[in-house]
């Protein structure tokens, strides 16, 4: 396993923390990725208070760190496979991300006198990670954030480093007095980031892999100037990555379109909604056009009119009917054979009652 020697310069650190060896590869045609998330707090008086760190795979959160506790830990059972192969991961990933937090109070400080500020409450957020897209080429980012503001980016591809503003250009120059905290950076992207991605791929694959076939409909809605909106409604799909458009005639229409975001379902399904602006006299052109892994062809769905309620109503009334007079028939059998007992009875009582009277007391 590959070790972290030294302590480096910010933000490369953050780059080294990760680093592992090569692992295996995945078997879906979706893009993946693999990110972490680190956040440093100083409050008046102190360096740092808080520091928190989480990494992602795709969207699904598998370790996480924070001061209180000083360890590096899996948040999904998957995430523990690791052991298997390296029993120290979890040891050695806190270490590092301990060595982490003390760098970040260091870069806390230098932020906060190159913005020449003395008081309050600051954040330094580091964002770094790499990416296997569908097509097979790989990508790879390092932004970082000061005051929720851009601070410093990394561009693997020109290995250049871009400052976001005038301060920010003090840690701009100290990074690149040394370019091979570039080449190391870039490295880092490119291979063993991907090479880890892939590997926790596999060990969460029953979830990260899973296909999840999205439902498709379309809704209409009139709107006040004489024309309609369709809204094409597609949810419960997983993963996350999936293709929509309208569609006129069959070839592609853009105008008076409008999408939201996809958002997460408490399932870990997705959700989200396409719609386009429409003439009712065309309505009928227009598709809504989904691809997706989990359809084994893409699908084009129309807004259909409600099947009427007409039949229904008259199924309700007839069966009602029948009911009432099934009803009525045993109510009334009931009464004429309660009446034939009581009859029945009556006619033994009078027996009875002549008979006692001859016997002696």
């Amino acid at each position: 396993m590959a070790m972290f020697r030294g302590a480096l310069p910010f933000p490369l650190l953050l780059l080294g923390c990760a680093a592992f060896l090569a692992g295996r590869g995945s078997g879906s045609s979706s893009s993946h990725s693999k990110r972490f998330f680190y956040t440093g707090v100083s409050e008046p008086g102190q360096p740092m208070s808080q520091f928190y760190a989480v990494g992602y795979v795709d969207d699904q959160p598998f370790v996480h760190y924070n001061s209180s506790t000083k360890r590096y830990l899996p948040t999904v059972p998957w995430a523990r496979e690791v052991d298997k192969e390296e029993p120290e991961y979890w040891d050695q990933g806190s270490q590092r991300i301990q060595t982490s937090e003390l760098r970040f109070q260091v870069d806390l400080a230098n932020a906060a006198k190159s913005y020449n500020q003395s008081r309050g409450t600051h954040t330094l957020q580091w964002m770094y990670g790499c990416e296997l897209r569908r097509d097979g080429s790989k990508g790879g980012h390092f932004q970082s954030a000061y005051d929720g503001r851009d601070y410093i980016s990394f561009d693997k591809e020109t290995l250049t480093w871009t400052a976001a503003d005038v301060p920010a250009q003090i840690t701009k120059r100290n990074l690149e007095a040394d370019p091979a905290l570039a080449q190391f950076a870039k490295a880092y992207l490119e291979e063993e980031c991907i090479e880890w991605l892939r590997r926790f791929l596999e060990y969460g694959k029953e979830i990260l892999l899973r296909t999840e076939v999205p439902e498709v409909k379309v809704a209409r809605k009139v709107d006040y100037d004489g024309m309609e909106t369709l809204i094409c409604h597609v949810g419960g799909f997983y993963p996350k990555e999936i293709d929509i458009t309208w569609t006129k005639d069959g070839e592609v229409w853009m105008e008076d379109t409008y999408h939201g975001l996809v958002s997460p379902n408490s399932d870990g399904t997705y959700y989200t909604w396409w719609s386009v602006t429409v003439d009712p006299v065309e309505r009928e052109r227009y598709r809504c056009h989904v691809e997706h892994d989990g359809l084994l062809k893409p699908v084009d769905v129309a807004w259909e009119e409600p099947a009427s309620n007409l039949w229904v109503i008259i199924a309700c009334v007839i069966v009602g009917v029948f009911v009432v007079l099934a009803v009525g028939i045993a109510v009334y059998f009931k009464k004429r054979q309660n009446g034939f007992k009581a009859v029945s009875v009556s006619d033994q009582g009078s027996n009875s009652s002549g008979t006692g009277s001859a016997v002696p007391i």
